[in-house]
């Protein structure tokens, strides 16, 4: 029997690993390192199941920080919520870079979840107002619940609402995350709201604007994360002309994000109008926010660093806390 052996991590082994805080610190390392190309990352690759309205993602990395390397693959069923299944089913590989030995595989739903609430939370924590109080969050699923709770770990949150097309799925979510998060969440019915409202996160499926920009309070910060293909947009182009928007990744986001592609097919926007990678404002090469009126977004299709980052913290921990199973191979 082979002396070599990979453990296997849960979504609950990944949450006693990795709490918001410290996933949010980890992913702002890891945007740094994408945007001063010390990161390989290759482009993701999209393979579209048309009988089955979904798409299989696959999505490699080396952060050279971690001496590790990455493997995500993700399943997008978009009807998979209609028969009480999970949107979204992924898997993680993690592998020593110095000599490529598989080290762990690990539950990728809750992870990308994870570290899509951490993007946000840094985004947030960079670009919102510092005196921003309240939030809404565009879907009630699982990653709309880590963008409240990433939002919360970086602002004094007094009130959220959550706006999703499932009254249900809104109500459950509106008393799990007052219960946890400590504070009122209430279910708003249209983007009436937003003209309170500091920050937002749409974290959708949805093929088109999600809100209308003329609800938009001044100084909004918005985190754009639930569109990655070039026809799909959450937030109006016209929202979008008139911000100050971030990306995850310059070269990524203008190959996949509908939200930055789409203003500039209607010719709203130039390439020059994407003002910074998130991993250059915080590398302190550009600044954040300037203005407390200033409307400003942050776009992400996802990269793998986060994964990889993430994943690195968790099995350092599961390693520690001796969470997990060990199996040989």
């Amino acid at each position: 029997m082979s002396s070599q052996t990979i453990r296997f991590l849960s979504g609950d082994d990944i949450r006693k690993s990795l709490p918001m805080g410290r996933a949010i610190e980890a992913v702002r390392h890891a945007f740094v390192q994408l945007s001063s190309g010390e990161a390989i990352v290759p482009p993701r690759m999209h393979m579209d199941i048309a009988t089955e309205n979904a798409t299989e993602l696959f999505m490699p990395v080396y952060l050279p920080s971690t001496e590790k390397i990455g493997l995500k693959i993700v399943s997008v069923f978009r009807d998979n919520p209609a028969k009480g299944l999970p949107l979204i089913h992924a898997l993680v590989a993690v592998f020593d870079a110095k000599n490529g030995r598989p080290l762990a595989v690990m539950d990728g739903e809750y992870l990308t979840a994870l570290r899509t609430g951490a993007a946000s939370g840094l985004a947030t924590d960079l670009l919102a107002r510092k005196d921003a109080k309240t939030a809404a969050i565009f879907g009630a699923g699982r990653q709309g619940r880590t963008q409240l709770e990433a939002v919360a770990a970086v602002r004094e949150i007094s009130k959220a609402y959550i706006i999703d097309t499932h009254l249900r799925q809104a109500e459950a979510f509106a008393k799990e995350m007052t219960e946890l998060a400590g504070f009122e969440v209430v279910v708003a019915e249209s983007d009436d709201v937003l003209n309170e409202t500091d920050i937002i996160c749409t974290a959708t499926t949805s093929d088109s604007p999600v809100f209308a920009d003329n609800k938009l309070k001044a100084g909004v910060h918005i985190n754009g994360i639930g569109s990655y293909k070039p026809d799909t947009s959450e937030i109006p182009p016209e929202t979008i002309a008139r911000s100050k928007l971030v990306v995850d990744s310059l070269e990524s986001c203008l190959a996949e994000a509908g939200d930055v592609i789409q203003p500039m097919m209607q010719g709203l926007i130039g390439r020059d109008r994407i003002y910074a990678e998130i991993g250059e404002i915080a590398a302190g090469r550009k600044a954040g926010r300037t203005s407390d009126e200033e409307i400003t977004v942050f776009k992400t299709v996802g990269n793998a660093v986060q994964d990889l980052a993430a994943a690195a913290c968790v099995l350092e921990t599961a390693r520690e806390l001796q969470l997990g199973i060990e199996v040989a191979l």
